[in-house]
């Protein structure tokens, strides 16, 4: 190991603007000045010695006049100045002033303060040179007597350390912290020393549990998590073990400690793949999951169930622990309630669908009661989802989902709504049994419906599938208690003369009498008055939709009286019933475009809408059967094809999931040695503790902690050439939006190179967070630098640089070695997600560029001024010039096409669109 890769215990803050003191004024400080002049020298000389300098001639000071004194602060800057100083000469020999230290050691390894004990011992830890240590031996034993235990644990660790660097100086160390362990009461002093046996003598740390192990569950959560780790590695070299541990794993999982309780559930997930073992696994996580708070932890449990799940031994066994898995449902958090509710589906199952039901059916009720929060909305149209699809894979359930849902169907989030409208139109198309309860359902609440986008909705599947004179006319009825008075035109000129009296309302500016289009007239008063808002209020919904100005309902509900008024002639034989229904309709749609053409909507009726509704008219008065096939049969065949593709759809995708969790074994398939597989093939017999300390590390992307090796391979970027002085190459890791460059570099020389400094540049949206600082490199040394870089926006860019040093000896200026360039690309920090469709649609409706885009703005009278104006701007812009006119070209043709049609503003409204994409 480099020491860049040891462990750091300090943290030191080094002030960059400040000019390094001379060693003369240093010494002079060190030697004359008081305690807090010693202090702040000791500082400068720490941090001089971490920027490569010797300093060879402060050693004997400090050792003189600083290492006597007894202030609390200077012993612990001794303590790192004491790691970090040189301690051998050249030929690598212990330096002689090193005695007198080693005695400065020994006394305050035995001194009466329990902080100055502790700390020595750890800073011991630190060490590398046996001879300094040796002398120390006796006084580290010593130690393990003491009476405070905070001297007792950094004792251990001493030991530990010296057994595992130096076994010689302390042979005797596991026979002695065994010793040690049976007659400790302290719990962190016991880990300690369990730790230490579990690596040092595992069989002297099995053989203290074995003694212990029906006491385990009296134990500290410090020690219970080491000996969780000591059963998973014992059992795993030797399965024959398990059946002595199990029970001790099976009683952790009673602890109080929720870190013992997820370990040893994991633990005994691989130890053991019975079903009443992984019953109890997962029994503990959802309880974990019940009783924390944090909703990180929520998570990282509830990705282990998920885990579970995809083996297919232990799926039949979660699926009696689906109504526990719901309990989750009660955390607030959007993300939990999402995972937790997509690995019920994935459990669900003919005997616990009906249970799943009721519980779901609850849940989107009280989502009615409770406040409306921020996530509340969301949570909804996941439950209603998820009723969805438990309804389409278990038909037996849609008959109690369905009045439940519908009532929903008036709520005032559109996106929930859409969802049931999307459940419902399925269902009716698929489920013939249901068709008369989801058409009398979607009857009671039609006039509750709020949402114009819902309404069109709702006509069209009434429309489609009311098949009886009843209900035909019962959509009729409703149709025309939504749309109001009619005609509409007349009644709502009345309304506004009958709203206007002099004796209620105050007019502010002048009168007018207007005459409108149809000849009546108007009364205009500029006024304020509270009183349109209670008439809009008061009116009927599809007649506010239509005054609003939003005529495209206006068109669907031209089609749905057209298609019931065809059925209507079908099934009733009177001819004066079939001329009154079919009369009352095209009463409706004329009133409909009558209003369209006035000037009382907000917006004027659209072409395309008068085209439509005109449409409609002329079927109506023909009663063609060639017309009666396309709108009461080609639509419904239309939208079985449509549910049928996506159905296909869902089922290949399950074939695939279902294919990747099979896994098998061939007679010819090669046999897999352990210690030759890769990573990413040893499953199970990968060490659990090590991938979590990959995840706690920031390791979060799976392909990668499966596969550590290969993929900072595949990240290793060249920045020097093989024959230069310094050979240097990174490791790129991108974790979200922090980048960390782990720069090797490695001195392919024979001089010795001081203050060797790695100096980086960025270009885009990318910061350095710090300077690297500057290193010494022996003749053919090499040591690992790493550099902090934070991304500020999702682009890509490009880190660049050079390293600069200083040969010893040389009177030379400084060098350099430029350095290739480092490309930072965009998907290295953009990770896949899934959306739905309507998702889609709507994220991408929301994006600010797209709101941004202003369309080719023109004022035009004919189709000619149109085209000639596309010739003045192809002309103005010669970069465009040819596009422009080839599109031209494409829209003179398209444009003779539309002027065959009956409607000549429908053409230039599609020329229109045409440019649009041409020009912006």
């Amino acid at each position: 190991m480099t020491a860049a890769e040891n462990v750091c215990y300090t943290l030191i803050n080094v002030p960059m603007d400040s000019e390094p003191p001379s060693e003369i004024s240093l010494k002079n400080d060190l030697e004359k000045g008081d305690v807090k002049s010693k202090t702040e020298a000791l500082k400068k000389v720490i941090i001089m010695i971490l920027n490569g300098e010797k300093l060879p001639g402060l050693l004997m000071t400090i050792i003189r006049f600083v290492l006597p004194l007894q202030d609390h602060t200077i012993k612990k800057l001794l303590l790192v100045f004491w790691e970090i100083v040189p301690k051998t000469t050249p030929d690598g020999r212990l330096l002689h002033e090193m005695i007198l230290v080693c005695d400065a050691y020994r006394k305050d390894l035995q001194h009466p303060n329990e902080f100055i004990r502790g700390s020595t011992l750890r800073f011991l830890c630190k060490l590398k040179e046996a001879e300094l240590l040796e002398p120390l031996m006796p006084a580290i034993r010593a130690c393990l007597e003491h009476r405070h235990s905070y001297v007792r644990r950094n004792a251990v660790l001493a030991i530990y350390t010296i057994y595992r660097n130096f076994e010689h100086l302390i042979p005797d160390a596991p026979e002695l912290i065994h010793d040690f362990l049976v007659n400790e009461k302290d719990a962190s002093c016991k880990r300690n020393a369990f730790m230490m046996l579990i690596h040092a003598d595992q069989d002297r740390a099995l053989d203290y549990l074995s003694t212990c192990i029906d006491q385990v569950q009296t134990f500290g959560d410090i020690l219970q998590l080491v000996i969780v780790e000591l059963i998973y590695k014992v059992c795993h070299a030797n399965p024959s073990e398990r059946a002595r541990f199990i029970r001790c794993i099976y009683n952790l999982l009673q602890s109080s400690s929720p870190a013992v309780k997820y370990e040893a559930a994991g633990t005994l997930v691989t130890l053991s793949s019975a079903p009443t073992a992984i019953k109890a696994a997962a029994q503990c996580y959802i309880d974990l999951i019940i009783k924390e708070s944090d909703n990180n932890v929520k998570l990282i449990v509830l990705d282990r169930l998920i885990e579970l799940k995809e083996h297919p031994a232990h799926e039949r066994v979660l699926q009696d622990l689906v109504m526990d898995i719901l309990r989750v449902l009660s955390t607030p958090d959007l993300e939990v309630r999402k995972k937790t509710l997509q690995l019920a589906l994935d459990l669900v199952s003919s005997r616990n669908v009906e249970e799943l039901v009721i519980v779901l059916k609850k849940e989107v009720i009280k989502t009615n009661n409770v406040s409306e929060h921020e996530d509340t909305d969301k949570y909804r149209q996941l439950l209603v989802r998820t009723l969805h699809s438990c309804s389409v894979r278990f038909p037996d359930m849609a008959a109690n989902v369905i009045p439940v849902l519908m009532e929903f169907l008036s709520d005032n989030n559109e996106a929930a709504a859409a969802d049931v409208l999307e459940f419902v139109r399925e269902a009716i198309q698929r489920f013939d049994n249901l068709r008369m309860l989801i058409v009398e359902k979607m009857l009671e609440v039609f006039h509750a419906i709020k949402s114009v986008k819902i309404y069109r909705g709702a006509l069209w599947i009434l429309g489609e599938y009311c098949s009886t004179k009843e209900d035909i006319q019962s959509v009729m009825t409703e149709v025309r208690r939504s749309l109001g008075e009619i005609p509409i035109v007349e009644s709502e000129i009345k309304k506004e003369a009958g709203e206007l009296k002099p004796e209620e309302e105050i007019t502010v500016g002048p009168v007018q009498k207007l005459v409108t289009e149809m000849g009546t007239y108007a009364t205009q008063s500029a006024l304020s008055s509270s009183r349109p808002t209670k008439k809009e209020e008061e009116r009927p919904p599809l007649r506010g939709f239509l005054l609003d100005g939003d005529f495209f309902v206006a068109a669907s509900l031209a089609t749905t009286l057209t298609k019931i008024a065809l059925r209507y002639v079908a099934l009733v034989q009177e001819k004066k019933k079939q001329n009154s229904f079919v009369a009352e309709a095209m009463l409706l749609m004329a009133t409909i475009l009558h209003l369209g053409k006035s000037s009382l909507p907000k917006k004027p009726i659209t072409d395309d809408d008068v085209d439509r509704i005109s449409l409609c008219l002329k079927v109506l008065s023909e009663c063609s059967p060639l017309m009666n096939d396309i709108f009461n049969k080609e639509c419904r065949q239309s939208l079985s094809h449509m549910l049928s593709a996506k159905l296909e759809e869902e089922k290949l995708s399950q074939k695939k999931e279902s294919e990747k969790r099979n896994v098998t074994v061939q007679p010819d398939d090669p046999i897999s040695f352990m210690q030759l597989t890769a990573k990413n093939e040893m499953n199970c017999k990968e060490d659990q503790f090590q991938l979590s300390l990959l995840a706690a590390m920031g390791n979060t992307q799976r392909k990668e902690a499966a596969d550590p090796l290969a993929s900072k391979l595949n990240k290793v970027t060249q920045l020097t050439g093989f024959s230069d002085p310094v050979y240097a190459e990174a490791y790129v890791h991108v974790n979200q939006y922090d980048i960390v460059l782990d720069v090797l570099v490695v001195n392919q020389t024979s001089d010795t190179l001081q203050n060797c400094t790695l100096e980086l540049a960025t270009l885009g949206d990318l910061k350095l967070v710090e300077k690297p600082s500057p290193l010494t490199l022996a003749p053919h040394d090499f040591a690992n630098i790493k550099a902090n870089v934070k991304v500020a926006s999702t682009e890509n860019g490009i880190i660049f640089g050079n390293i600069v040093y200083d040969v010893s000896g040389a009177a030379s200026d400084r060098n350099c070695v430029v350095l290739s360039d480092i490309h930072i690309d965009i998907m290295d920090y953009i990770q896949p997600a899934t959306c739905t469709d309507a998702e889609f649609r709507q994220m991408w409706a929301e994006f600010e560029w797209e709101n941004k885009v202003s369309p080719w703005e023109i004022s035009l009278n004919s189709l000619s001024s149109f085209l000639a104006s596309v010739e003045e701007f192809s002309d103005k812009s010669s970069p465009t010039k040819k596009s422009v006119r080839r599109k031209k070209q494409s829209i003179n043709s398209y444009s003779c096409q539309l002027a065959l049609t009956r409607n000549y503003a429908s053409s230039l409204v599609s020329c229109c669109k045409l440019m649009r994409v041409a020009v912006v």
